[in-house]
């Protein structure tokens, strides 16, 4: 090929027009799966493909590739890239593109930037551009001969900005990718593998069958969830989630809120309002194999879960009131609530954690937990555990909630089942029960659970308690 970048362009379109497989191993040296090869086929001759999949299979990449390949082989093409959160779509697939273009000689032509990967001197008319899917307009207004929509995480993307997606690709020659994890069973992505599959061409992904996805972490699952768990069904074999009727919260509501983004303003800047408490749970570990598990949330918005193994309640302390002091600090909040399972040995955590506030006379509230004691709505649940859990499962369902994308605190989230008593009343099954179905102690959801908690010992807020002072509130 000639080394003048026209021709080269020329050269790219005529030979790799209809066979992306030849164009990622030839331009790129990306060498595909056999997945991957498929996929990329399907697309050179169709315009709607539909991939899901495990995790860890390599689907990023494809998409990268996938982007290169159209913008190198079509005359002033537009392609639009989309994801549910911005991370997913800056941090991942865009970076996965950057990866891609830097070392192929396309990058001559192809100019990467944060939101736009474009041709020299044609920036207005071929290009790729990364668009979150947060509403309807930012999918509207392109048109052209050459258009391609990729799509990932499709199963998280709102029906709304699906059907804008869709409505804009009108043209003979535009085309869609969708890829993702198998986690909602209703919407486009569901539908583009059931109702709607003559229109699609589908492919379904195990993590069995990518030679980059973890075999450790793929076993590591079903040891702890089984290999029919909604956990493994979606995230090992790509299969769309059963969603058992006894199963307490639904697997695709806990994946959703994995990708959920709260608190972000228009410029895509996350703002949380002042008036947002700060808590913390804290599940401390009885046993060899449980994990002590601390979790903060600022509102809504969960930033991290900290896990420790064998801790001893001295160190489990002092690690709470560590994190407790750096998220005041880092969110601007005078005071924190920590709550603590204080069954068993949670108890000596809880009064080493009031000893230290005491002492150091920290603003900080330390509230005693047990799941089997009373419910605040006695009436409806069986126990105050079943009630806090039953908290955190509307939040789930009603979508208000941003968590961390971790295995185990989703598979603990998803896999414990209930029951109605003789009375009418909501009861989670015991840890007892979950063991004896082969599974350990949810931890992590405990600790999560615990930060959202209602416990009726939560401390006024600061108009009410000058309400009772004798004060006077203004505003």
């Amino acid at each position: 090929m000639s080394n003048n970048p026209y021709n080269v362009l020329v050269n790219l379109i005529d030979v790799y027009w209809d066979d992306p497989v030849a164009f990622a191993e030839d331009i790129l040296e990306f060498y595909p799966d056999e997945w991957q090869r498929n996929v990329l086929n399907d697309l050179a001759q169709n315009p709607f493909v539909s991939v899901r999949s495990g995790q860890g299979v390599g689907k990023t990449g494809l998409e990268a590739v996938t982007v290169i390949w159209y913008l190198c082989c079509r005359p002033n093409p537009k392609v639009i890239c989309t994801a549910p959160t911005r991370q997913q779509l800056n941090d991942v697939l865009w970076a996965e593109i950057a990866k891609w273009l830097e070392c192929t000689l396309v990058k001559n032509f192809l100019k990467w930037t944060k939101t736009k990967v474009y041709m020299m001197g044609n920036e207005e008319r071929w290009f790729a551009t990364a668009r979150t899917a947060t509403k309807p307009e930012n999918m509207q207004g392109f048109h052209e001969d050459y258009m391609l929509f990729v799509v990932d995480e499709a199963s998280g993307v709102a029906d709304n900005i699906m059907e804008a997606i869709l409505g804009t690709l009108s043209g003979a020659e535009n085309k869609l990718l969708m890829c993702g994890n198998p986690t909602r069973t209703s919407g486009v992505f569901y539908d583009s593998h059931h109702r709607d599959r003559a229109d699609y061409k589908t492919h379904k992904v195990s993590s069995y069958d990518s030679s980059r996805a973890s075999k450790d972490n793929i076993e590591r699952l079903i040891r702890k969830y089984g290999k029919g768990s909604d956990v493994v069904r979606v995230r090992v074999f790509g299969e769309f989630p059963k969603s058992e009727p006894d199963t307490f919260i639904h697997l695709e509501k806990v994946e959703a809120a994995t990708i959920k983004e709260v608190y972000f303003n228009d410029d895509g800047i996350r703002v949380i309002p002042e008036s947002v408490p700060l808590e913390i749970g804290v599940d401390v570990a009885r046993f060899g194999d449980d994990e002590t598990v601390i979790v903060p949330r600022i509102g809504n918005y969960v930033p991290v879960i900290k896990t420790y193994s064998k801790q001893d309640t001295m160190p489990t302390a002092g690690k709470t009131i560590k994190l407790a002091k750096e998220l005041m600090l880092q969110f601007g909040r005078p005071s924190c609530v920590i709550k603590v399972d204080d069954d068993g040995v949670g108890g000596g955590v809880t009064d080493r954690l009031r000893e230290v506030v005491r002492e150091e006379g920290l603003h900080i509230t330390v509230i005693d937990c047990h799941n089997g004691g009373r419910a605040i709505e006695a009436e409806h649940y069986d126990n105050w555990g079943s009630e806090a859990w039953a908290t955190i499962r509307d939040l789930l369902h009603d979508g208000d909630i941003q968590i961390p994308n971790d295995d185990d605190l989703v598979g603990q989230l998803s896999t414990r089942k209930y029951e109605v008593t003789s009375k009418g009343k909501i009861r989670l099954e015991s840890k007892k029960e979950m063991k004896r179905r082969g599974l350990r102690s949810p931890d992590r959801a405990d600790a999560l659970v615990l930060a959202f908690a209602k416990t009726g010992q939560e401390p006024l807020n600061d108009d009410v308690a000058a309400l009772l002072r004798g004060g006077r509130v203004y505003g």
